[in-house]
C-alpha cells in the first residue's frame, strides 16, 4: 500500500491477507485454529492495541493510524471479526504466523475505519516482534484461561469439606497394602483429601501468577531492536490498564524469550493436581466396589446404567472419567516439558504446542475436578452394606494387647 493513500479499501468480508492465505495453503490439517481461541485473539489484540497507544506516545506511530489501529484493536477485542482468524495455532515459526494474521487483520479494519492506508508490518506490527508479542498474549491467555480449572478445584475443596463434616464421626475399617489395620473416621479421610486437592490448587496459582512478567517490547531475541526508548514500559503500562492484570515488564527479555520453564512449572502443577484427583477417584471406586463381592463400603450417586445386558448393574463413571482425564493431562504435561526443552540458542520458537498442550491440559482438569465435586463427591454417602461388617476386623484390640503383653504374644492371639 502507498504510504499516501487516503482512502481506504471496501469493506471486504476476507480482512486478512497474503501470509495467512500462504498459512492455509501450507497447513491444511484440522486443528485448533485461532478462532476457536477467543481468549487468545482478544489477549493479543490487547498487545496491539497497547504497542500502537505507547507507539502514538512516542512518536512512532501518526494519531490517524494509531487511533484507526486502536479502534479496530477494540473490536477484536469485543470479539468482532473472529471468523477472520483462520490460522493453526500450532505451526513452524515460532507464531510468526497468528503475530501476522493478527497483523493483517488489524491493519485491513484499521484502513478501512481511518480511511489511510495502514500497513501490517510497518504500522500494526511498529517496534514490535512476533518474539515478544506472542509470548506476552500467550501468557495473558493462560492467565485468563487458567481461572476454570482454579475455580473447579476450589469447588472440589469445598465438597470434601462438606462432606467430612457431614460424615465426621463415621468409623469405618482403615487398610495398609490392602489388608486390614484400625479404626479411621471418614471426616479425618475426606479432611485429608480436601488439604491435598488445596494445596495442588495453590501450587497452581502460584506457578500461573508467574506469568505476569511479560517479554513486550524484548522485539528481536530480546534486544528491544526497532522499538524506541521507553516503549516496553509504557507497552506493558498501557496493558495493564486494558487487562486489569497486575503485568510487569520482564526482568530479564533474554531469560524470558530463552527459557519457558514457567509453562513447565504449570504443566507439572496442572499434572499433579489431577494426580490427586486421580488417587481420590480412585480410592472412592474402590470403596464402592460391589455392592455385594467388594468392599461396599461408600455408595456412589446412581447417575446410569452400567451395563447393556447386566439389569440393575451401576458404574463408578465419574471416578473412571475423572482418572481417565488425568492420564490426558499427564501426557499433554509431557508434551510442554519436550517443548521447554527444544528451546535453542536464543529463543524457543515451540510456543505454540506449549499454549496448546496447556488449553487442553486447563478444560480436562477443569472438567475432572468439577465432574468430582458435583457429579460424584456432594452426593456420596458413607453408609455401605458392609462398612460395618468390615470395621468388626479392625486390629485396634490387637495393637492395645501388644502394648501390654508384647508383640509375639499378641501375633499368637490374633492368629488363633
Amino acid at each position: 500500500m502507498s504510504e499516501d493513500a487516503t482512502a481506504a479499501p471496501k469493506l471486504n468480508r476476507v480482512l486478512y491477507g497474503k501470509q495467512t492465505q500462504l498459512s492455509l495453503q501450507s497447513f491444511t490439517q484440522r486443528a485448533r485454529r485461532l478462532r476457536d481461541i477467543p481468549a487468545f485473539v482478544r489477549n493479543y489484540a490487547l498487545v496491539k492495541r497497547a504497542a500502537a497507544q505507547a507507539n502514538l506516545t512516542l512518536g512512532r506511530l501518526d494519531e490517524q493510524r494509531a487511533l484507526a489501529i486502536i479502534d479496530a484493536c477494540d473490536e477484536i477485542a469485543d470479539g468482532s471479526h473472529l471468523e477472520q482468524f483462520p490460522t493453526a495455532l500450532v505451526l513452524g515459526g515460532g507464531g510468526t504466523t497468528s503475530n501476522m494474521n493478527l497483523n493483517e487483520v488489524i491493519a485491513s479494519r484499521a484502513s478501512q475505519i481511518g480511511q489511510i492506508a495502514v500497513h501490517p508490518n510497518d504500522h500494526a506490527n511498529a517496534s514490535q516482534s512476533t518474539n515478544d508479542t506472542f509470548p506476552t498474549a500467550m501468557a495473558l491467555t493462560l492467565m485468563d484461561l487458567a481461572q476454570a480449572p482454579l475455580d473447579a478445584l476450589h469447588e472440589l475443596t469445598e465438597s470434601l469439606c462438606t462432606k467430612a463434616q457431614e460424615y465426621a464421626d463415621t468409623p469405618y475399617l482403615g487398610r495398609t497394602c490392602l489388608q486390614d489395620a484400625v479404626t479411621v473416621y471418614a471426616g479425618q479421610t475426606l479432611r485429608g483429601q480436601a488439604r491435598a486437592v488445596r494445596r495442588a490448587t495453590e501450587q497452581l496459582r502460584d506457578a500461573v501468577s508467574d506469568l505476569a512478567a511479560v517479554p513486550l517490547g524484548a522485539t528481536v531475541v530480546g534486544t528491544g531492536i526497532g522499538a524506541p526508548e521507553g516503549f516496553a514500559d509504557r507497552c506493558v503500562q498501557e496493558l495493564r490498564r486494558l487487562t486489569s492484570r497486575n503485568v510487569t515488564v520482564s526482568v530479564d527479555f533474554f531469560d524470558t524469550l530463552a527459557h519457558l520453564d514457567p509453562y513447565s512449572a504449570i504443566a507439572d502443577a496442572s499434572s499433579r493436581a489431577a494426580i490427586t484427583i486421580a488417587k481420590i477417584a480412585a480410592d472412592i471406586r474402590l470403596r464402592s466396589s460391589g455392592p455385594r463381592g467388594g468392599l461396599a463400603e461408600v455408595t456412589l450417586p446412581k447417575l446410569q446404567a452400567g451395563s447393556s445386558i447386566m439389569p440393575g448393574k451401576v458404574n463408578p463413571v465419574v471416578p473412571e472419567y475423572a482418572m481417565q482425564l488425568s492420564y490426558r493431562i499427564r501426557g499433554k504435561a509431557y508434551t510442554v516439558a519436550c517443548a521447554v526443552a527444544a528451546g535453542e540458542l536464543e529463543l524457543n520458537v515451540m510456543e505454540p504446542v506449549i499454549v496448546d498442550s496447556l488449553i487442553d491440559i486447563f478444560e480436562d482438569l477443569e472438567n475432572a475436578a468439577h465432574a468430582m465435586a458435583t457429579l460424584c463427591v456432594s452426593g456420596i454417602e458413607w453408609n455401605g452394606v458392609r462398612r460395618q461388617e468390615s470395621l468388626n476386623h479392625a486390629v485396634d484390640r490387637w495393637i492395645d494387647f501388644a502394648a501390654a503383653s508384647g508383640y509375639d504374644e499378641a501375633t499368637r492371639e490374633a492368629g488363633s
